[in-house]
């Protein structure tokens, strides 16, 4: 599998666990707020690691480490991901996939075979607003819909994250994101920070207050929702 990063250690990226992160390449949105523009657009310009050199220091950190986190770009466009995941499983570690929830197919085989552990899914905005944010004009909602829906039914733990990012959403918009995800385990709202690498600039963060008052509508509809990057 092709990788473009690799760190080393974690104590955020995957709740409850010590674990190591691996960044595939590529995606097939194009947000215009993401902060990892190099991975997305033009992950070939980056050396890529060996998946030996990956798989070799993760046996050798078992005991240490517990989990791996699978990021991207979009890790399901890597057409060896599960291959390479059994590898990873085979040496004892817990994963747990980041997905924009636009290949449920491959999401839901994931979760039928063990390979992942928990997954976090990023929701991009409400269906009205959902094209503008992901920067892909003819998007299949459906692919939104039955993502959500795939790790609503609790197969596996998940958890459903909105950066949150003024310019592209607003604060009302958040109920109809709220009813989108009604009855799920837990919401997390990220306040935006601009990275360096954004596909394009002139984005900012909302206020805390307004972050609150985001936060609120979407309690509504979801018992557990938390703020993240909110200063």
């Amino acid at each position: 599998m092709k990788i473009y990063g690799f760190q080393k250690t974690t104590l955020l990226d995957y709740p409850g666990h010590v674990a190591a992160t691996i960044f595939t390449g590529g995606c097939n949105f194009r947000c215009p707020f993401c902060h990892n523009g190099g991975l997305v657009l033009c992950p070939d310009q980056i050396r890529p690691i060996e998946e030996e050199a990956v798989l070799a220091y993760l046996k050798k950190r078992k005991g240490i480490l517990e989990g791996v986190c699978i990021t991207g770009g979009e890790p399901t466009l890597q057409p060896d991901l599960k291959e390479f995941l059994r590898k990873v499983k085979a040496e004892g570690y817990q994963v747990k996939l980041d997905t924009n929830g636009y290949n449920p197919r491959i999401t839901g085989e994931m979760m039928e075979e063990g390979l992942a552990d928990y997954v976090a899914m990023d929701v991009k905005a409400s269906l009205p607003n959902y094209a503008r944010a992901a920067g892909c004009p003819d998007l299949d909602l459906s692919r939104i819909r039955e993502s959500i829906g795939l790790l609503k039914s609790g197969r596996v733990p998940y958890e459903f994250r909105t950066t949150v990012v003024k310019g592209i959403h607003t604060v009302e918009e958040f109920d109809a994101v709220g009813q989108l995800l009604e009855g799920s385990r837990v919401y997390y709202l990220q306040s935006f920070r601009n990275s360096g690498e954004v596909l394009q600039k002139g984005f900012c963060a909302f206020l805390p207050d307004e972050m609150e008052k985001i936060a609120e509508m979407a309690r509504k509809y979801i018992d557990k929702v938390e703020l993240r990057g909110v200063e």
